[in-house]
């Protein structure tokens, strides 16, 4: 039974760094956009690949 006053404030202390981590990142811009990074991975432009792409890795 001793436990759970270790317990609760461990989870109290948990829970206000998630909010804290949550109002940063929300301060900072990370959820402006949620849809552009996925759209930007499938519209890879393949035109120009790197240099040396064609030839075979040394043996």
């Amino acid at each position: 039974m001793s436990i759970i006053f270790v317990l609760i404030p461990l989870g109290l202390v948990l829970l206000g760094a998630a909010v804290l981590a949550f109002f940063w990142a929300v301060r900072n811009g990370q959820f402006d956009d949620l849809e552009t990074p996925a759209w930007r991975m499938l519209m890879d432009d393949d035109r120009n690949p790197p240099p040396g792409g064609d030839k075979p890795p040394p043996a």
